[in-house]
Parts: structure tokens; C-alpha cells; sequence
């Protein structure tokens, strides 16, 4: 009988992982009892900094005005103190050689720092190509978005289906999803069988414990709601942990353990001895 990656621990997929970036990221989910991504959109460098140290993140370097080569070093050393993975939030969406490009150099050098990033599957799987031809020698990983949380998101239908596919056939560098629900049944023709080796990495945006949406079309669902009932691995929270304030570094991080407590709970209830 298959078992669903839903229902093993962290641990175990890791165990299971070709992909460093993959495994590295259960390792560490398992090893801190956290599967909290921070989302850290802000502008300055000094908030990106006093919230990474706080919390932990994800990353939008390229919103950042005030940018300066030094930053990866402090950014790298606030992963080894603090035990984080780097996801920088690029969302890719070109030619193979161009995006290789963007990947590697220009100013922010994303493969050189960032254990994993992501991609729109819209140019096709040259898009795919093009960043494994930077990103596999360095053991990175990559996420497609294969759903949006916004609402009128274009991301639904074959949309999904074609990007979970494009996925497939590259196992040995995507290691998973941006999106809302798990993939297995996705893209799936009729007649064809699921490898039941695929373990793809489900990382959801759009959480809120206390909103259920903004002005700007974003919505929101619970981490009960993404890790338990959608059977999604990683909960992405911006906003809802550093505010309107980035300097307030304490409720800063009393935010994020709540987030974290109620996303580690929700994971704990959909395991087969909880």
C-alpha cells in the first residue's frame, strides 16, 4: 500500500530525498519542530536584517533599495546562528539562458546564496533547464508555482496540470510547489500509474490567524486549513508576523511563534499515530 508524503513525518521523507535543497529543508523543519516560512517583504535593509534575526526567513532581495554585496554575507551568517534554510522568492519567468543568467550573476548572485528559489512554469521547461544548468552543481532546488493564493489567480486548470508535469520529468531538481493543495493526483493521464517514489514539497502562501484577506486580492486561510485539511508541508507568512513595523523585533517574534506552534500542531494532527 502507498503511503501518502502526508502521512510521514519530516524525517522520513528527508530519508527518502535525492534533491540536498529537499532534504536540508525536512532536516531542518524536523530538527527545529517548525514548518514556518517568513516571508520578508520589506524594503530597508535594516528591517530585512532586524526581522531575518527575530524570526528566520524567506527573502525578496530584489525589493530591497538600499542592496549591498556585504548583505549575503550577514544574511548567511544569520542562517548558521539561527538555523534557516534561504528561499529567495525570485519567481523566475523567462527563456532558459536568460533566467540562467539572472540566477548566477547580475547583481544578487542568487544561486551562490540561496538554497532554494522559484519559478513560473509559463515559458516551458527550458525555464527548468536553464536554472538546473546553474543550481544542480551548487545543490539547490527549486519550486514552481503551480497555484497562487490571490484571488482571480490564472493558476488553475491545466495551468497546474501542465506545471506539476513539467515537475515530473524533473524530479533531480524541482522539489516541489508554491500552491494550495497537494499535486499527487494532478497531470496524471488516464491509464498512467503515480511513481510511488514522488514526494514533491508543498509550500502554501497565503496563511492568516486573524485575517481572512487584504485590499489587494490576497486571501487567507488558517495553518489548520493549509497543513491539515490541504495536506500542504510549509506554511508562508508575511505581514501577519512583522506588521506594519518592522523595528517592534519582540512582537515580531512572539507572532512568529504562534504561527509556528499552530502550524507544527496541525502537522502533528495529520500524522497516522496522532
Amino acid at each position: 500500500m502507498t503511503i501518502s508524503p502526508r502521512e510521514k513525518t519530516y524525517a522520513q521523507r528527508a530519508l527518502q530525498h535525492t534533491n540536498p535543497a529537499a532534504k536540508i529543508l525536512l532536516e531542518t523543519m524536523e530538527r527545529k519542530k517548525s514548518n514556518l516560512a517568513v516571508s520578508v517583504d520589506v524594503t530597508k535593509t535594516r528591517d530585512f536584517l532586524a526581522i531575518i534575526d527575530a524570526v528566520g526567513p524567506f527573502t525578496h532581495v530584489d525589493i530591497l533599495e538600499d542592496f549591498e554585496a556585504e548583505l549575503i554575507q550577514q544574511l548567511q551568517d544569520l542562517s548558521t546562528k539561527h538555523d534557516f534554510v534561504i528561499f529567495e522568492d525570485r519567481k523566475f519567468a523567462d527563456i532558459g539562458n536568460t533566467v540562467s543568467l539572472q540566477y548566477s550573476s547580475g547583481v544578487h548572485k542568487i544561486a551562490s546564496w540561496a538554497h532554494i528559489t522559484n519559478a513560473h512554469p509559463v515559458p516551458g521547461p527550458s525555464i527548468i533547464t536553464g536554472l538546473a544548468s546553474v543550481g544542480l552543481p551548487l545543490d539547490r532546488g527549486l519550486l514552481l508555482l503551480a497555484e497562487m493564493s490571490t484571488k482571480g489567480a490564472l493558476t488553475t486548470g491545466v495551468y497546474t496540470e501542465e506545471a506539476v508535469r513539467m515537475a515530473r520529468a524533473r524530479r533531480d531538481f524541482v522539489i516541489g510547489f508554491i500552491a494550495q493543495r497537494r499535486m499527487e493526483d494532478v497531470g496524471i493521464a488516464a491509464g498512467e500509474t503515480i511513481d510511488e517514489t514522488e514526494d514533491f514539497l508543498i509550500l502554501a502562501p497565503g496563511v492568516g490567524l486573524h485575517a481572512k484577506g487584504d485590499a489587494m486580492g490576497q486571501q487567507y486561510r488558517t495553518p489548520k486549513e493549509v497543513i491539515l485539511d490541504s495536506g500542504c508541508d510549509v506554511i508562508i507568512v508575511g505581514r501577519g508576523i512583522y506588521g506594519t513595523d518592522p523595528s517592534l523585533t519582540d512582537a515580531i517574534a512572539n507572532r512568529a511563534q504562534e504561527y509556528r506552534a499552530a502550524g507544527w500542531e496541525a502537522y502533528l494532527h495529520r500524522l497516522p499515530s496522532s
